[in-house]
């Protein structure tokens, strides 16, 4: 199979160099075959004090690299795949409908959106276009993440938990409680009915009703507790499955990117993450209405 050309949107992230050297460099450790980023557009997002400070450091490591720095998204046309990279999530919506004129899967990174009615969109429009997409933070893939669950076993309860950062710029959970929710949904899987959240300064508790009784928890921090993981009630006995960093997970996921890209079947049914995205929107509504529970039908 010949290696596909790929084109990011996005340079104000650690993803896209990583990325890149991943599947640009033979001689990596981890290298991935399969795929080789040529060219990449550095965007940048003014609302958000965590992207423009990076773009220039990024887009000149992505230059190092090789990859052709191009000063608009449409001048991308004409690669294999895409990767969306841009670290605002709000920009995912508008920037994927240029690229969705390609006809090329898609890879979206974390979050697909920082609000439901964006994610919808964006999946109705790939819909309409038939186009594949695909997202997923790359926690889920993790060693000691991927594989926990013996298999045939029955999850009745998990807590998945990590660190959970706020911006007075981003909005709350859509920032790192996308890596801890993509967690508890990946043993969970869908299905999530309501939500109730529980915020203080330094903590925040989240309780999700599965519709076959199943529950599912959210802990995340911000007392620089940076691990991930999640706790499982299972009929096997309870697990504990904590994220391992003997392998790269940015390589993990690009095992998983990699075949999308080439089959353009995801890894993730983008139900599964358009899910994902309308449970943070009801943990978001439930902590701005002071612990309200929210049904996810209601969104």
């Amino acid at each position: 199979m010949s290696t596909l050309k790929i084109g990011i949107v996005g340079l104000d992230t650690s993803h896209a160099p990583a990325f890149a050297r991943l599947l640009n460099d033979a001689k990596n450790e981890f290298h991935v075959p399969g795929c080789q980023v040529v060219k990449a557009f550095p965007g940048g997002s003014k609302a958000f004090s965590m992207s423009m400070s990076r773009v220039g450091q990024f887009t000149e490591e992505l230059r190092s690299l090789g990859v052709e720095i191009v000063d608009s998204i449409e001048a991308l046309a004409g690669l294999d795949a895409y990767f969306l990279e841009s670290v605002d999530g709000n920009q995912h919506l508008e920037q994927f409908k240029i690229l969705a004129e390609f006809g090329k899967p898609v890879f979206i990174d974390k979050p697909l959106a920082c609000n439901y009615d964006d994610a919808r969109a964006i999946v109705d429009y790939a819909r309409e276009k038939q186009l594949p997409i695909m997202t997923a933070s790359a926690i889920r893939y993790a060693n000691g993440i991927e594989g926990a669950l013996p298999e045939g076993a029955k999850v009745y309860a998990a807590d998945a938990f990590g660190p959970m950062e706020f911006f007075p710029d981003y909005r709350d959970y859509f920032w790192y409680g996308i890596h801890s929710a993509e967690l508890l949904f990946s043993f969970m899987g869908s299905g999530c009915e309501s939500v109730q959240t529980f915020s203080t300064p330094v903590v925040d508790a989240v309780v999700g009703l599965w519709q076959d009784g199943r529950i599912g928890k959210l802990s995340g921090n911000r007392v620089k507790a940076l691990n991930f993981g999640c706790t499982l009630t299972t009929d096997k006995g309870h697990i504990a499955a904590l994220v391992a960093t003997d392998v790269p997970f940015y390589a993990k996921l690009m095992r998983k990117v990699v075949p999308f890209f080439q089959s353009s079947v995801p890894a993730i049914p983008i139900e599964e993450s358009l899910q994902i995205i309308a449970f943070l929107e009801a943990v978001s509504r439930s902590r701005a209405a002071g612990g309200k529970p929210i049904r996810i039908a209601d969104l």
